[in-house]
């Protein structure tokens, strides 16, 4: 997609487990629908913070729209979590809030973000972000690779940074996060530091000017409900996961040879 994705994590972890029989990477980092995890949040009775797809991106191209619409429908029937959603496909993303997704977009315990790495690719991503009519929007300004000068942070809640880390880390200038730092103070939004990164990236740390920064958007999920009303989601979200692997067995049975 852009320079940020040169040393993706999710791409190294995934394919050191490719051709590996019965491991959820069998298949390496190639894309992939996974419907019988659909209803998994409507099991989980204590209320989490779910970084939705950590290991891909929702709204990839080649994720169907009816998929998408059902992820977010688990979101919405889940409202005891809060649910981060980031992607670098911030036009996609713009499109499907302003339609299909609009039920989504008001919800205040489903964020929506942007990868911003540098000013060609990642400033426009904060435009499309802007345009979605979404209740919590994020950046997520990690990798940083430049320094990406002004940001009109109107209408964007919160603010992650952080370094790339890993063999072949890119370098983070300090001056770079101490810039992104001071317009949030000014503008009013939250400033959350993640890491220096580098090859030893719990040495390097993550204290800027000799403090952590932790700041995040106010947590707004419902309380738990009640045993009864949970399975009732559950049951909804099970059947809507059923067609999704109804379709893929089919899909299965054209491709694979007798």
């Amino acid at each position: 997609m852009s320079p940020g994705c040169k040393h993706c994590y999710a791409e190294t972890f995934a394919e050191r487990f490719r051709g590996v029989p019965g491991h959820p990477y069998e298949q390496g980092f190639d894309l992939r629908l996974v419907p019988e995890k659909l209803a998994e949040p409507l099991r989980w009775k204590a209320s989490r913070m779910v970084f939705v797809n950590s290991m891909s991106d929702l709204f990839h191209e080649d994720v169907p729209d009816d998929y998408v619409v059902a992820v977010a429908r688990v979101m919405q029937h889940a409202d005891w979590h809060c649910f981060q959603v980031l992607t670098k496909r911030a036009e996609r993303l713009r499109k499907l809030l302003s339609t299909r997704l609009k039920f989504a977009a008001r919800l205040d315990h489903v964020w929506w973000g942007v990868s911003v790495e540098d000013r060609r690719f990642g400033l426009p991503r904060v435009q499309h972000l802007r345009g979605a009519p979404a209740r919590v929007r994020f950046l997520s300004v990690e990798p940083l690779l430049e320094d990406i000068g002004l940001i009109d942070l109107t209408g964007i809640q919160w603010v992650i940074v952080g370094g790339e880390s890993g063999a072949g880390a890119r370098p983070l200038d300090p001056a770079w996060v101490v810039s992104i730092r001071d317009q949030c103070q000014h503008q009013d939004v939250a400033f959350f530091f993640k890491q220096w990164g580098g090859f030893q990236k719990k040495k390097a740390g993550r204290e800027l000017d000799g403090r952590t920064y932790d700041e995040m958007p106010a947590l707004t999920g419902a309380q738990p409900p009640g045993e009864e009303e949970r399975a009732r989601r559950l049951g909804d979200v099970e059947r809507l996961a059923r067609k999704f692997q109804r379709a893929k067995g089919r899909r299965m049975l054209r491709v694979v040879p007798a």
